[in-house]
């Protein structure tokens, strides 16, 4: 069960197939699948602690979203967009052939879980947001955006490290350890250096995002939260700046009315590798 094995995908955008991959842990026959997604310059094994937790319950799929970790960089990074992220996963999806299946995303995870949960006839029937919400902090996302996509290199593992505790310093992990293991999957070699291993241009359609694509991006995602049925639990860093404590709020009065749980001492976002995150997650999805 503590071993991961691997698999992929073919997935379709307006410049061709790609191929997106994926994490897997726990029996690969278990009909209970769980699907956890990342966040915007993560990959799918920040969830490996969760995952080793309820491998015994599901099948846990891990993806690393398109232009992330091991799956393909897009040929047009125009398409670096939640649609194409939705496109990709209903091919996942169908490939996992689940009869249960149950959804953890953390902030980019999240919204395309509010994308996917919110349609008609959704086969998310459990659901886990992680950070975030149909309506984002501009302040928080101007933070993101300035480092996202910068050529960074680094002489060594542990100067990567560094960086990484230092730009994501609200994950609010506490040991180095913790950082190390969380930068080393976001590394890759390059000649004498480490690189992140993300294709950069993933940066282009948010740094090009306009006020009134952001507003039609923000009224889509509440019509999609209101339709969803499903059991829904909101996780959230109670030092968050991207997720407000109102907007939280507002989640737990509408649609789904979700569950909201609140993390001290943590900002955007948690990572869900300590007990005290992972065990209200799990029974949270165990109760279903």
């Amino acid at each position: 069960m503590n071993t991961p094995c691997f698999g992929e995908v073919d997935c379709l955008s307006p410049a061709g197939f790609h191929k997106m991959r994926w994490t897997q842990w726990g029996d690969a026959d278990n009909p209970r699948v769980l699907i956890c997604v990342h966040g915007l310059t993560r990959v799918g094994r920040d969830f490996d602690a969760l995952a080793k937790r309820l491998a015994v319950h599901y099948r846990v799929v891990c993806p690393d979203v398109m232009g992330r970790g091991r799956s393909d960089w897009l040929r047009d990074p125009t398409h670096y967009q939640l649609t194409q992220y939705v496109a990709d996963m209903a091919a996942l999806i169908a490939r996992v052939n689940a009869q249960t299946l149950h959804w953890v995303g953390t902030s980019m995870g999240g919204l395309i879980g509010i994308l996917i949960a919110g349609q008609a006839g959704s086969p998310v029937s459990r659901l886990v947001i992680n950070d975030v919400g149909p309506q984002m902090d501009a302040v928080a996302l101007a933070r993101i955006g300035e480092y996202l996509g910068q050529p960074m290199r680094f002489a060594n593992i542990e100067q990567a490290t560094d960086y990484i505790s230092q730009v994501a310093a609200p994950f609010g992990l506490k040991t180095r350890d913790q950082w190390r293991s969380i930068t080393e999957t976001v590394l890759r070699p390059d000649g004498d250096a480490w690189v992140l291993h993300y294709d950069p241009a993933i940066a282009v359609p948010f740094k090009t995002m306009t006020a009134q694509a952001a507003a039609q991006g923000q009224a889509l995602l509440w019509a999609l939260y209101d339709q969803i049925r499903c059991p829904t639990l909101l996780i959230r860093g109670a030092q968050s700046d991207l997720l407000s404590h109102e907007t939280a709020l507002a989640m737990t009065q509408r649609g789904p009315k979700a569950q909201l749980l609140e993390f001290q001492g943590i900002g955007h976002a948690p990572m869900l590798m300590d007990d005290e995150q992972i065990e209200p997650v799990a029974e949270f999805l165990l109760a279903g």
